[in-house]
C-alpha cells in the first residue's frame, strides 16, 4: 500500500482523476489492470493471503510500482519465493573505488573478477606474484594454463580440486547461463586435468583458501585467499591475498614490489 501511494497516476500513464481521488497514488484496481492481474487477486496479495503467485506476476507488479532491485527481492521473499539474483548496475565511480581499494592493499596481491571469474582488475602485486598480465582474461583458465601456477603451486592437486569445486558452486547459482558453459567447455577441451576434476562433480562454497606459491624470484609465499562478494555489484568479487602469520611472506612481498624486485622479476630466471 505504501508503494502504491508513492506512484502518481501520471507516472503510471493514467489520468489523475482530479478531485474524485481521495487518496494519493494508485488505486488497487489500477495496479491490477496495469499488471494484468485480477483486482481480487491483487487485493489478496496486499492482504498477505495464501494465494498462488509466480515470478512473472510479481515482476509485473514490481514494474507497475517501480520497485528497485532490493524492493523487488523483498517482494519475492514476502510471497514465499526465492528472490532473484540482484541485477548488476554499472557504476563508474564504484568501479574506480574498487581500483583504489585493491591498489591500497599493496604490497599484498588483490584482484577483481566477474561472475565467470574473468579478471576485471588487479593490482601490481598480483601481477608480480601470480604472473597476471593484460593477456590473462580468466582466473580459472590462468590457474590451469599459467606457467607460474603449473610449476609453482605447492600441493597443486589439492588446490586444483578446490578451485574447480568452487567454480562449480559459482556456476550452480546460474544453471542456465551460457557464459559458464562456454568457459568450462573450452577449458575442458584443452586441459585434461581440468576435465577430470570437473567430471567429479565436487561442489565447495567459496570463502577462504590457503595456498602456497613457489615464486621464482622470492621463494615460497604463503597466503590466505579470501573472496568478498559485493552486494552493490553481485557480478563482481574481490579476491584479497593476505600473508599468513609466522611466515616471511609479507617481507618477501615488500621486496618483490620494490623497484629492485620489479627489475629482478622482469629478468629471465635461470633453469
Amino acid at each position: 500500500m505504501a508503494r502504491r501511494a508513492r506512484i502518481s497516476p501520471a507516472e503510471a500513464g493514467l489520468p489523475d482523476g482530479g478531485a474524485r481521488r481521495r487518496t494519493p497514488g494508485l488505486r488497487r484496481e489500477e495496479v491490477a489492470v496495469l499488471a494484468g492481474v485480477g483486482v481480487s487477486w491483487y487485493q489478496w496479495l496486499e492482504q498477505g493471503r495464501e494465494i498462488t503467485v509466480s515470478p512473472q506476476v510479481l515482476d509485473a507488479v514490481a514494474r507497475v510500482l517501480k520497485l528497485n532491485g532490493a524492493e523487488r527481492r523483498h517482494l519475492y521473499g514476502l510471497a514465499g519465493l526465492n528472490p532473484p539474483l540482484p541485477e548488476a548496475v554499472p557504476d563508474t565511480d564504484f568501479c574506480d573505488g574498487l581500483h583504489r581499494l585493491i591498489d591500497a592493499w599493496m604490497p599484498f596481491p588483490a584482484h577483481v573478477m566477474d561472475a565467470y571469474w574473468n579478471i576485471v582488475a588487479f593490482n601490481e602485486s598480483a601481477g608480480l606474484t601470480f604472473g597476471f598480465t593484460k593477456d590473462d582474461t580468466n582466473c580459472l583458465v590462468a590457474f590451469f594454463t599459467s606457467p607460474l601456477y603449473l610449476g609453482g603451486t605447492v600441493d597443486r592437486a589439492e588446490l586444483a580440486a578446490t578451485v574447480v569445486a568452487q567454480y562449480r558452486a559459482t556456476a550452480s547459482e546460474r544453471p542456465d547461463d551460457e557464459g559458464f558453459r562456454t568457459v568450462v567447455e573450452e577449458l575442458a577441451s584443452t586441459c585434461p586435468e581440468f576435465a577430470e576434476l570437473w567430471a567429479r562433480g565436487d561442489v565447495q562454497a567459496s570463502g577462504q583458501t590457503l595456498k602456497e606459491i613457489a615464486h621464482p624470484t622470492v621463494g615460497s609465499l604463503h597466503f590466505e585467499s579470501t573472496q568478498l562478494r559485493l552486494p552493490a555489484r553481485p557480478d563482481l568479487t574481490i579476491v584479497m591475498h593476505n600473508p599468513l602469520p609466522d611466515t616471511d611472506t609479507a617481507a618477501k612481498l615488500e621486496r618483490l614490489t620494490s623497484p629492485q624486485g620489479r627489475r629482478d622479476t622482469m629478468r629471465p630466471v635461470a633453469g
